[in-house]
């Protein structure tokens, strides 16, 4: 007689994936433009089992499978989908335009894309009004995702705010580019020359990072944020909200968030929305 399965031998729950809230471009890709009060499972356009990440821009979305496939939709208006055209996109659609190299990473701007491959190159397509896809003397928008020279560096991480960009390389070298904090940082810093990092629309190194070694960078809206392979996490741009731990408006350098903040422990991990930061302490990990 065969007996039934305990619960530890059954087989696993079956994973999907659900979207809801606003929906003004077709963001949730749930078909439609209608925005959503309860979360809605999505049609299948990939296994959902096989997402590895999920993020959000201004206005549209996209999906990154563990084979580096690239699914997107929402707003397009400045071809932020990189699919060739500038028409919105109700459901998740393969984004095929990538030069044929799978996606390790995706971060989505207000109006911008930037993807990172799995051999390390940054490309990036949407708007570039603010020189946020780093293409110096680029078109205002680009509808095909394009590449973005780090000076010969692999890129590990990246990270896309309101109007600007970041990328860590392999060598521990954080880079940004897009003049979206410059004009809150000559607001807030009158008289003060702001370093080039904040004003360039190609990829230029953030200076006051060169006696550490980025692993992972993030952006806000408006503030940036990098995290060493020691544990430390350095901070800049706007600080509004009081999301740079600091008494400074704005911090056109970066500036270390001190360790008793965190009870003297390292910071293992950090994730950045629009206007905070929350960071996790505990065992460091490093991105390959």
């Amino acid at each position: 007689m065969e007996r039934e399965p305990s619960a530890s031998e059954a087989a696993p729950a079956a994973t999907a994936l659900f979207a809801w809230g606003a929906n003004s471009y077709g963001q949730l890709g749930l078909g439609h433009k209608e925005d959503v009060l309860l979360p809605q499972q999505l049609s299948e356009f990939c296994k959902p089992g096989c997402v590895k990440r999920i993020t959000g821009g201004g206005g549209h979305s996209a999906i990154v499978t563990d084979e580096g496939s690239l699914f997107v939709c929402g707003l397009n208006k400045d071809g932020q989908l990189g699919l060739g055209h500038t028409e919105d996109v109700q459901y998740f659609s393969p984004c095929r335009p990538l030069l044929g190299r799978p996606i390790r990473e995706v971060a989505c701007g207000w109006d911008f894309t930037i993807m990172l491959t799995e051999d390390g190159q940054v490309l990036s397509c949407g708007s570039n009004s603010f020189g946020q896809l780093g293409v110096p003397c680029g078109p205002r928008r680009c509808v095909i995702p394009q590449a973005i020279e780090l000076q010969r560096e692999k890129a590990v991480s990246i990270a896309a705010g309101l109007r600007h960009a970041l990328a860590a390389t392999a060598s521990g070298i954080a880079f940004q580019w897009g003049t979206g904090l410059a004009s809150s940082g000559r607001r807030l810093c009158p008289g003060q020359t702001l370093p080039l990092f904040l004003t360039a629309k190609e990829p230029c190194r953030v200076t006051g990072l060169e006696n550490s070694r980025a692993v992972c960078v993030l952006a806000g809206s408006d503030h940036s944020a990098s995290l060493t392979d020691a544990g430390e996490l350095y901070v800049w741009g706007s600080n509004k909200h009081g999301q740079l731990a600091s008494q400074a408006a704005f911090l056109p350098l970066p500036q270390k968030i001190e360790a008793h903040c965190f009870q003297n422990e390292k910071v293992a991990a950090v994730w950045s929305g629009w206007t905070h930061l929350v960071a996790q302490t505990g065992l460091l990990w490093l991105r390959a």
